[in-house]
C-alpha cells in the first residue's frame, strides 16, 4: 500500500533526541528557545512561541488577542474541527463563511456579510498548504478593525506574493507527525506584536511570566526540549521536503489533468502551494477511493463532514447553508504527495486513476 502520508524521521532526529535525553534537561529549555528563534526567522516574524499542539497554538493566539465570551470569529467550516473548537474554548462563537471553489479557502467576497457588532477576528485557513487570499482578507480586517489570526497548521513555508504565511497577522502552525514538518506533536504561534507574544508565553505557562507568580489564567501548553530538538532538525529539511512535494504534485497534475471528471489542485497567481495535501475533486469520489484502496493506493478525505454539520455544532444550533463547503466535503480526495514517494509510486497512482476512469 502506498501510504497517503508518511512522517520522515532518520538518524539526525534520533541523535538530536538522544542528546536532549542525555543532557538531563528535557522540559522547556534551550532547545525550545533555539527552535522558536529559528522558526521566527524562517517565517519572517519577530516572535515565535512554541506550544504542545497546533490546537494549543490557535487557542493561545486567540486568548492572547483578548478573544472571549460574547465575541465572534469568522472562519471556515471546511477545515479540521480544531479550527472552530479553538474559538469555542475561549467562550467566543465561530461564525462560518463559505469557501472559494478553486482553493477551498475562505472566499473574501462572502466575509463582509458575516461581520456584526460582535465580530472581533477573522481566522482564514491556509488549507492543504495553499495560502488564503491575504490581501483581500487583511483589507477587510483592517477596514473593520478586526484581529487577523492565520490558521497555518497545514502551510509551513507557503507564500503569498513572496511573503510567508503566518506573518500577515498572528499565525498558528501544527507539527503533528503527518504535517510537512514535525516535532512528533507540537505547535507554534508567530507574531510581530510583542504584547501578544508575551501574553501567549504566559498563557502557555499557567499565566506566569516568572516562576510562581501567576498574573492571569493560563494553561500548561509548553513544548518539550525533546520535541524542539526534532523540530530544529526538521526545519532544516523543510525547504527540501517542500520542493519534493511540489515536484510530486506537478507530476500528478501532468498525469491526471486531462481525465474527464477529475479536477486537479489550482494554484492562484502569486501563491506558493506547499502541498500538505494533494487533493483532487470528483463527483464519484467514494467509488474512486474504494478502487484506489483496493489497488494499493492510500487516500484520505479532508474533510468528509463540514464543521457546522458535525453533531457538536448541530447541538449548538448551527443551521448554515454553505454550498461550496458542503460540495467539497462530498467530492474531495487526497492522494499521496509526501516526499518519500518514488517515481514508480507516482506512476502507479496515475495509472490506477486512468484505469478507473476508462473502466467506469
Amino acid at each position: 500500500m502506498i501510504p497517503v502520508a508518511k512522517p520522515q524521521i532518520d538518524e539526525a532526529e534520533i541523535q538530536a533526541v538522544t542528546e536532549v535525553l542525555r543532557s538531563g534537561m528535557i522540559a522547556q529549555g534551550q532547545r525550545v528557545a533555539d527552535f522558536e528563534a529559528a522558526f521566527a526567522e524562517y517565517t519572517g516574524t519577530e516572535h515565535a512561541i512554541a506550544v504542545n499542539s497546533g490546537t494549543a497554538a490557535l487557542h493561545a493566539a486567540l486568548l492572547a488577542h483578548g478573544i472571549g465570551k460574547g465575541d465572534e470569529v469568522i472562519t471556515s467550516s471546511f477545515s479540521f474541527i480544531a479550527t472552530a473548537n479553538s474559538i469555542l474554548y475561549t467562550g467566543a462563537r465561530p461564525v462560518f463563511s463559505d469557501i472559494e471553489h478553486e482553493t477551498y479557502n475562505l472566499d473574501p467576497d462572502q466575509i463582509a456579510e458575516k461581520i456584526t457588532g460582535k465580530t472581533k477576528a477573522i481566522m482564514p485557513v491556509h488549507l492543504y498548504g495553499h495560502p488564503a487570499d491575504m490581501k483581500a482578507i487583511r483589507e477587510i480586517a483592517e477596514d473593520h478593525k478586526l484581529t487577523l489570526i492565520e490558521d497555518a497548521c497545514q502551510a509551513h513555508g507557503a507564500k503569498y506574493n513572496g511573503k510567508k504565511v503566518g506573518s500577515f497577522g498572528t499565525g498558528a502552525f501544527s507539527f503533528y507527525p503527518t504535517k510537512n514538518m514535525t516535532t512528533s506533536e507540537g505547535g507554534i504561534i508567530t507574531t510581530n506584536n510583542a504584547e501578544v507574544a508575551e501574553k501567549a508565553r504566559m498563557i502557555r505557562a499557567h499565566g506566569s511570566s516568572q516562576r510562581y507568580l501567576h498574573e492571569m489564567l493560563g494553561f500548561n501548553l509548553r513544548m518539550t526540549d525533546i520535541c524542539a530538538a526534532i523540530g530544529l532538525v526538521q526545519l532544516g529539511k523543510l525547504d527540501d521536503y517542500t520542493a519534493k512535494r511540489q515536484y510530486n504534485a506537478k507530476r500528478l497534475t501532468e498525469g491526471l489533468q486531462d481525465i474527464e471528471g477529475i479536477s486537479c489542485p489550482t494554484i492562484k497567481e502569486g501563491c506558493e502551494h506547499v502541498f500538505h495535501q494533494y487533493t483532487i475533486c470528483s463527483s464519484e469520489r467514494d467509488k474512486l477511493a474504494e478502487y484506489l484502496n483496493q489497488n494499493g493506493v492510500g487516500t484520505g478525505i479532508h474533510y468528509p463532514i463540514t464543521i457546522h454539520r458535525q453533531p457538536l455544532y448541530q447541538e449548538l444550533g448551527y443551521t448554515d447553508t454553505l454550498s461550496e463547503s458542503e460540495k467539497a466535503s462530498r467530492e474531495v480526495l487526497s492522494l499521496p504527495v509526501h516526499p518519500q514517494l518514488t517515481e514508480s509510486e507516482i506512476d502507479t497512482i496515475i495509472d490506477n486513476i486512468r484505469q478507473w476512469s476508462e473502466d467506469k
